[in-house]
This record gives C-alpha cells, sequence and structure tokens, in this order.
C-alpha cells in the first residue's frame, strides 16, 4: 500500500466544513468521492484537521493509503478534472509510511482578514469579516503579543471539543493593515475549537475600545470564556500552512 498526500485549496462557502457529516456536503466528501472514481477503491481520507462551515484554506493536507497504480504526481490533474472549481487538488506526492497528516502535524499558520469600511466590499465579502466601526491598530497589535508563548487558552474556546489538554504554545501573531483589510497572522503548534476566530474578535474589541490592551494577559490567565471577545464569523478565516518535522 503506498501512503499519499495531497496538498488542497478550497473556498469553503458552499460546504459544512472539512469533516463528513450526515445530510449536509462537506469537502472530505467531495474530496474522497473523486478519489473513488479514479482509484475503484474505498478511500479512508484523513485530514490534517477541522474547518468550520465557511472556512477556507490555501494550505490543506490531507493523505491516504491506496493500491492504486495512478502516480501521486498526476493525482492533481485527474483530482480537478472530477472536483468543483471551488476545490483545487495542487500537490500529490508519496510519504513514508508513517506519515499521518494530522497526527504528523507539528504546527499551523492561519489568517484572519477583517475589511474596515462604512460599506461591505462585494469583492471581500466571502472572504473577510466586514467590521464597520473605527479600530486602532496599534491596540490590536499591543493586545496581540499577549498572546504569544505557552498560555492554557481553555477561555478562548467554544465548547464543545475533547482534547487531553488546552495549553498551546503561539509562535507568533502578527496585526497589520493594507488599505482596507486588517490581517490577523498566527501561527502555532496547535488551536482548539474557534480558537483562532474568538482570538480576533478578542483582538477587534481591543482595537475597538471595548477590551483595555494592557488587561489581556490577566484575560487570557483567567481562563474566563466570558472576559474575551466575541466569536468572529467563519468567512474571515483561512488555514495557510500546516507543518511537518
Amino acid at each position: 500500500m503506498r501512503n499519499v498526500k495531497l496538498m488542497l485549496q478550497y473556498d469553503g462557502t458552499a460546504y459544512h466544513g472539512w469533516q463528513i457529516q450526515k445530510n449536509a456536503v462537506t469537502v472530505q466528501e467531495t474530496v474522497k468521492n473523486a478519489l473513488e472514481k479514479i482509484t475503484n477503491e474505498n478511500i479512508n481520507l484523513i485530514g490534517c484537521g477541522r474547518t468550520d462551515t465557511g472556512v477556507h484554506a490555501q494550505g490543506y493536507v490531507c493523505s491516504f493509503k491506496t493500491s492504486s497504480s495512478v502516480p501521486a504526481s498526476r493525482l492533481p490533474y485527474a483530482l480537478n478534472s472530477i472536483l468543483p472549481d471551488d476545490i483545487v487538488c495542487y500537490l500529490g506526492e508519496d510519504m513514508e509510511e508513517d506519515f499521518h497528516a494530522k497526527n504528523s502535524a507539528v504546527g499551523k499558520r492561519y489568517i484572519y482578514r477583517i475589511y474596515c469600511g462604512e460599506f461591505p466590499d462585494a469583492f471581500y465579502s466571502r472572504y473577510s469579516w466586514h467590521y464597520k466601526y473605527p479600530l486602532d491598530l496599534e491596540k490590536m497589535k499591543k493586545a496581540a503579543k499577549a498572546f504569544e508563548g505557552e498560555h492554557d487558552f481553555i477561555g478562548f474556546a467554544s465548547s464543545g471539543f475533547t482534547v487531553k489538554t488546552t495549553v498551546r504554545t503561539i509562535y507568533s501573531l502578527d496585526v497589520y493593515k493594507d488599505g482596507n483589510i486588517i490581517t490577523i497572522d498566527i501561527k502555532g503548534n496547535g488551536f482548539l475549537y474557534n480558537m483562532v476566530r474568538i482570538i480576533a474578535g478578542t483582538l477587534v474589541f481591543a482595537g475597538g475600545g471595548k477590551i483595555r490592551p494592557e488587561d489581556m494577559e490577566d484575560i487570557i490567565n483567567s481562563k474566563d470564556r466570558t472576559r474575551a471577545g466575541i466569536t468572529a464569523p467563519p468567512q474571515g478565516l483561512c488555514l495557510k500552512e500546516v507543518y511537518y518535522s
């Protein structure tokens, strides 16, 4: 059996996230069905993690075992002839037997985009959170620094998850602006359920004066979800990269 890694881009607008669900169209099911047409096998497609409804990805990694003779390098061509336009496979490669898209990952990078303006922009509406109120970029940057390092992020997670520990390490959290777009760029060894979206909502609260940046360290240490900001909407979030050792 070969162990094949695929890299995908997808616009999550039309999908109920990555993971297969009953009575809902997902990215995993769509790619799995296409692979099964190509290989004539029942495929167990393993993703690097879940993405929620409406969340996008530019560097999503998945893997599967196969006895098919189709070269890994040809799989993107075969898949893209079957997949809808909002899912693209851009890399296929054979991996060592022990490679696992999820368990072998050692870190991820996400970006969250906020469109600042009185009116929404039709070309950014699917890929950003339209926020029409003033935001102080320097306050957002100051608040962001408190998240870096190792912390218990239980106060920045939505309920409904099962993990051994809620301690995570944030390697970097940068906030920058280009035109009307504020980008939150975050790298870490792992993220809890909705953690990036809650951090984004909290930084918006800091930029809007609802949370003082100098209180951010205390808010994190309190582990109290009610002290953080709102959960930012999904369309602004994109998985950029997955890191492997």
